[in-house]
C-alpha cells in the first residue's frame, strides 16, 4: 500500500516560536514544558525544531525545563506494559544498570524531553526515577539539590521552580502530564510507599510519598475553570500556559477535598 500523505499543518521553527510568543511565553522566563511532538502536526526538523523554537521564545536569558523520567528503573514485579515472567525478576533486579544522569535515556515522556536531555549545555537532576533536565541561564540552579529520596517534593526541582516563579507549558499534553501537581501531593496527607530501584551498590529500597496522576485531568479541569490559564493553538496542538505556583496552591486544596484519606503506608509502587 502507498504511504499516506502526512497530515498538517506544516510547522516550522519560526511558526512555532511565533505561536509560543502569541500564547504568552516571555523572553527571560523559566518554563517547565510538557509536550507531545505528534500533537503539533508535521514539524519540519522534528523534536530538535521544537526545542529550538522554545529556546527562541525564551531568549538567551530564559531557561527551558523538561521532565526526563526513567520509570523503567523500577521493580519488575510491578511492570504491566508489558509484564515480565516472575522467574526473571531476581535477575533483572541484580543486573539493572544504575541511573547515570549523562547517559540514561528518558522514558515515557516523549521525544522532546529526550532531545532536551542531550542538548548542548543541558544539565540533569540526580533522582534516578523522576529527574528533570534544563537548558539556559538558570539551569544549574533548577536541577541542583534533587534528593534521591524525594521524587517530586520539597527537595526536587519542582520546589525550586515554584520559588523562582516558573510557569508551566502544556504543549499538546493534558493535565495528566502536569508534574507540578505532584508537589501538592507532598503537602497534603499522603501515604508512604516502598520504592525499589537499582542503586550504585546494587538493588535498593527507599520509602517515598505515594504519587499518582490518575485524577489530574479532573484537577486540571477545575483549575482551568477557577484560575486564569492562557490557552491557544501551537501548530495543531492545544496549548496552555500558567504559573506553576498557582497550580500547586490550587492542587493542595483540591486534593485535600477530593481524594479519600488512605492508610499511612502502602506496599511498594512506582
Amino acid at each position: 500500500m502507498p504511504t499516506p500523505a502526512p497530515t498538517g499543518p506544516l510547522v516550522t521553527r519560526d511558526t512555532l516560536s511565533a505561536r509560543l510568543r502569541a500564547l504568552g511565553v516571555r523572553p527571560g522566563e523559566i518554563l517547565l514544558a510538557h509536550s507531545s511532538l505528534s500533537a503539533l502536526g508535521w514539524v519540519n526538523g522534528g523534536a530538535a525544531t521544537v526545542v529550538r523554537a522554545l529556546l527562541d521564545a525564551l531568549g538567551p536569558d530564559g531557561t527551558l525545563v523538561v521532565p526526563t523520567q526513567t520509570g523503567d528503573l523500577s521493580d519488575p514485579a510491578l511492570w504491566q506494559a508489558p509484564p515480565v515472567p516472575r522467574a526473571w525478576w531476581a535477575t533483572i533486579r541484580a543486573t539493572m544498570p544504575a541511573y547515570d544522569p549523562l547517559t540514561t535515556p528518558a522514558r515515557g515522556v516523549g521525544v522532546i524531553p529526550e532531545t532536551v536531555r542531550t542538548w548542548p549545555g543541558a544539565l540533569r537532576s540526580a533522582h534516578p526515577q523522576t529527574s528533570f533536565a534544563a537548558v539556559g541561564r538558570r539551569a544549574a540552579e533548577v536541577v541542583a539539590g534533587h534528593a534521591t529520596d524525594c521524587r517530586l517534593g520539597e527537595r526536587s526541582p519542582l520546589a525550586v521552580l515554584e520559588r523562582l516563579g516558573a510557569r508551566v507549558l502544556l504543549l499538546g499534553a493534558g493535565y495528566d502530564a502536569c508534574t507540578a501537581f505532584h508537589l501538592a501531593e507532598y503537602r497534603v496527607p499522603s501515604p508512604r510507599v516502598e520504592v525499589g530501584r537499582p542503586g550504585p551498590d546494587g538493588w535498593e529500597t527507599v520509602t517515598e510519598v505515594s504519587i499518582t496522576s490518575e485524577d489530574f485531568d479532573a484537577l486540571g479541569h477545575d483549575f482551568e475553570r477557577d484560575r486564569p490559564v492562557a490557552r491557544g493553538t501551537v501548530g495543531a496542538a492545544d496549548a496552555r500556559l500558567f504559573p506553576l505556583a498557582e497550580a500547586v496552591a490550587y492542587a493542595e486544596g483540591w486534593l485535600g477535598t477530593h481524594r479519600p484519606r488512605e492508610e499511612e503506608f502502602q506496599h511498594p509502587t512506582v
